[in-house]
């Protein structure tokens, strides 16, 4: 039976049955074998990096006579035939396989091979004048650049642009401001939107800068940053063709040993990621917050009901949308420590946690983006401000603020005390123990008169 399922196939540590229908070889069913480890598959982001670079260096190398000109064709149209995304079932490799990532590049180099017409080699075509030890790496820049710039950028945007819109339609609305989660001045709620906004603006300018370091490839540097069995130029070459494809200003790494055995530009792009994470973190939480109630939270913000809330207290509305996407951004944490430890363990010229640290790194960013996207969607489209923003300004002591300029920070401090502990107003409290007029008091007291804002100007 085995017979009609299997076929024999020989590398250079002997025979192998592989499945017949696949189109891979010996060392992609070695790694099959040898790696039942889990659920999770080399992303396939990586797969098509691998691929792209694949097709790079078959025109690289056809230049610098390595290969044949069909040979390269070949090698280009299998290329196509893959990256148009219909066979991801012919790389199904575990990513808790080799830390070099070699298992899953000779996975695309057998998928090619076996793809091409003609008689092409895995290893003396495929993979002419590469290691996996600089091309996988390269995907990994590749895989990244590609997720953070189509997937996490568009939905940063379109976040922006809802918190500019909520601003806009909030203009004048004045609030009560909280520090150390205890009543503070007021403020128009249209500027505390405009630092939710600023958060995403700021975390966008730091993963941009990060992406400078994932924009230099280890391509070149073959085995341990040498270049052996590369031409000389070779990975400046690769980088020009790669370049073109994606249309990003990538380049050849000027220094291939530290590519190859550093992965500090991970830790950094991801070090930004993670600080997205803990703006969205805090923006989650505080909309969660003001939107508790709705009649014995806070009660400031209406959000978007969107399903029931319990499966035994009819009407309720939860928070669902902050709840998911501040689980993402704690997940998106714990991911930033585990790239943190992987990129620290670089022996001698080569890091082997490299499956980890890009898997982690993609997961986040498309755990975030998706996160992002739901919550602008379901929470931040619908958010509306109540009435009961305003009606707390009137209630806060805080107001007494404006009085320490007439009466001084101690006396104020009293009559603050003083309609806390008999539970009046501050105006009560002045009107009894102060000489200003009615009118006078109005005035000090007056929110309108305690709130300054650039960005209240614009609307």
């Amino acid at each position: 039976m085995k017979e009609d399922i299997y076929r024999i196939e020989r590398d250079s540590l002997g025979e192998v049955q592989v499945l017949k229908e696949a189109n891979w070889g010996p060392q992609t069913q070695r790694s099959l074998n040898h790696f039942k480890i889990g659920k999770d598959r080399m992303p396939l982001e990586v797969i098509y990096a691998l691929v792209e670079i694949k097709r790079a260096c078959a025109k690289v190398n056809f230049k610098y006579k390595k290969i044949e000109e069909e040979k390269k064709e070949s090698i280009l149209s299998a290329c196509d035939r893959i990256l148009k995304g219909k066979m991801e079932e012919e790389f199904p490799l575990s990513v808790w396989q080799t830390g070099s990532g070699t298992q899953s590049n000779m996975n695309v180099n057998e998928v090619i091979s076996n793809l091409c017409e003609g008689s092409v080699h895995p290893n003396d075509d495929v993979n002419a004048s590469q290691s996996s030890n600089d091309t996988f790496p390269t995907a990994m820049h590749l895989a990244a650049l590609k997720a953070v710039r189509e997937k996490l950028f568009p939905v940063i945007e379109r976040s922006i642009a809802q918190f500019k819109r909520i601003e806009k339609e909030n203009s004048g609305i004045i609030k009560i401001g909280r520090t150390h989660l205890q009543d503070a001045v007021p403020l128009y709620f249209s500027d505390e939107v405009s630092g939710w906004r600023r958060m995403l603006e700021e975390s966008m300018e730091q993963i941009k800068l990060s992406l400078t370091s994932l924009e230099k490839l280890a391509i070149g540097g073959t085995a341990v940053g040498s270049g052996l069995n590369a031409p000389e130029g070779f990975g400046e070459k690769v980088a020009e063709e790669l370049s073109k494809r994606y249309g990003m200003n990538l380049r050849s790494s000027s220094n291939k040993f530290h590519s190859l055995s550093s992965k500090d530009a991970f830790v950094f792009s991801h070090g930004a990621v993670k600080a997205l994470a803990a703006n969205l973190l805090k923006i989650a939480n505080d909309i969660r917050f003001m939107a508790s109630g709705p009649r014995c939270g806070y009660g400031e913000l209406e959000i978007p009901a969107n399903e029931p809330g319990s499966s035994i207290m009819p009407g309720k509305v939860n928070p669902t949308q902050a709840e998911a996407l501040t689980m993402v951004c704690v997940e998106v944490m714990g991911n930033d420590t585990a790239i943190g430890i992987a990129a620290s363990q670089g022996n001698f010229e080569l890091n082997v946690y490299m499956p980890l640290i890009i898997f982690n790194y993609l997961r986040s960013v498309n755990l975030l983006a998706e996160a992002l996207d739901s919550f602008t969607v379901h929470c931040l489209e619908g958010l509306k401000a109540k009435k009961r923003m305003e009606e707390y300004v009137e209630e806060s002591l805080m107001l007494v603020t404006a009085l320490s300029k007439e009466l001084g920070y101690e006396k104020a401090a009293q009559i603050a005390k003083k309609a806390y502990e008999k539970d009046k107003s501050l105006k009560e409290v002045v009107m009894e123990t102060e000489s200003f007029t009615e009118e006078e008091i109005d005035r000090m007291l007056d929110p309108k008169n305690m709130v300054r804002s650039k960005n209240e100007k614009k609307f």
